[in-house]
């Protein structure tokens, strides 16, 4: 008798995206899957890839700013802000007060503004769609207040080197005033819809759980740290511009799931509505203030109200930007605490105007790397909540 055929068996190969529409950018997955369980999840970049960081030795300092506003687009102006620190700290600028309050404002609702997204497309990945109506209409209200301080909507150019980009009128901060007001209501209807609904808990419950050794190893932060329960925030552990006469809470997880993850996301937000209403205290009976740059005119440029009637003003706003300004050979490391975690700027100078090296630490990379041993054993629509609360945006992890 023959001998029986000896059956081989092996998992099912299947691409997710890159155009899928709960990849959240041009992400491509090559997942092997027993069934629809995903036994390996292989994540594939370069599809956006724009050589950000050696385009940037090619610019002056103050070119390279808007760089920084396309990588992560969801988040703009917590990206300049770094690069603007790591500057700030060669030449050692110090701004003042005031000047940082204004940062910190943007900052918070830059915050803000990630989050909105980050959680409201997840529950449409999830399949709740109302949430996402409501956040989006609070985030077009932030993206007015982008454009009423710089023209621009999303790629603000707003925070630079020594300062700000220009003075703003008084009545920007009764209308931030209000949509704080607003928008505490906003954020408590999201919450009461998703946490209260039992399919949202059951679609984020022990779903893509990561404790606090692998966060650690992988390198997660931001959100992706503190849902696993370590009480790391680079707001409070590093104290830069005005954060450490703020008092904030920093909201932290239990399980390290998904669900965890959100409620940070959702406290955070509450936490950023706090720390606004303390700068407008600040701002309003400080706004005649007039000391809202750097002094040396060389670093940064007049303010354009100035440079129609003052020629001295009209060369220096010439000079800085075609020529720029030199720093001596250093090297440097700035991070802050971005919406998405510990973004980086590695800055290397060599006595010119232009950076010899700049090496950007994104957190979204870090954390795809961890969505092989996030997804494995999980369902295929477990996946998709997986990307959804990694709150991963494509032009900084493949930058």
């Amino acid at each position: 008798m023959e001998k029986a055929a000896i059956k081989k068996f092996k998992f099912f190969t299947m691409n997710f995206g890159p155009q899928h529409p709960a990849a959240h950018g041009v992400l491509r997955l090559i997942l092997e899957l027993d069934g629809e369980t995903v036994k390996k999840a292989d994540p594939h970049i370069g599809l956006l890839h724009r050589g950000t960081e050696k385009l940037i030795e090619y610019k002056t300092f103050t070119q390279a700013v808007p760089y920084f506003d396309r990588l992560d687009y969801v988040s703009m102006m917590s990206q300049e802000h770094t690069f603007s620190l790591a500057v700030e700290n060669l030449l050692n600028f110090k701004i003042s007060f005031k000047t940082s309050c204004i940062r910190v404002l943007f900052l918070e609702l830059t915050r803000i503004l990630n989050h909105i997204l980050a959680v409201t497309t997840h529950a449409l990945d999830v399949g709740a769609m109302t949430p996402f109506l409501w956040g989006f209409e609070d985030r077009e209200k932030i993206m007015e207040f982008y454009e009423r301080v710089s023209g621009a909507r999303m790629h603000s150019n707003f925070i630079r080197p020594g300062g700000i980009y220009s003075e703003f009128d008084e009545s920007l901060l009764n209308d931030i005033e209000s949509f704080v007001l607003s928008f505490r209501m906003t954020l408590e209807d999201i919450f009461n819809i998703l946490t209260y609904s039992r399919i949202w808990k059951e679609r984020l419950t022990n779903i893509g759980t990561v404790n606090q050794s692998l966060a650690l190893q992988y390198g997660f932060s931001g959100v992706m740290l503190r849902g696993s329960g370590i009480n790391w925030d680079l707001r409070k552990d590093e104290s830069y511009e005005v954060y450490n006469n703020i008092n904030f809470n920093i909201p932290i997880g239990c399980v390290g799931d998904c669900f965890d993850r959100y409620l940070v996301r959702i406290l955070e937000m509450e936490e950023s509505l706090y720390i606004i209403s303390d700068c407008l205290d600040y701002l309003y009976s400080n706004f005649n203030e007039l000391n809202l740059r750097s002094s040396d005119k060389k670093f940064y440029p007049p303010f354009r109200s100035h440079v129609k009637y003052d020629m001295e003003s009209l060369i220096m706003h010439f000079k800085y930007f075609s020529e720029g300004y030199s720093l001596e050979a250093a090297e440097i490391y700035s991070c802050t605490e971005a919406p998405k975690g510990e973004f980086g700027v590695y800055l290397v100078t060599d006595d010119s105007n232009k950076p010899f090296r700049c090496k950007i630490r994104s957190p979204g990379f870090f954390h795809l790397g961890g969505l092989d041993f996030m997804s494995r054993n999980h369902m295929i629509a477990d996946l998709v909540t997986i990307i959804g609360t990694q709150d991963i945006v494509f032009g900084e992890v493949d930058r």
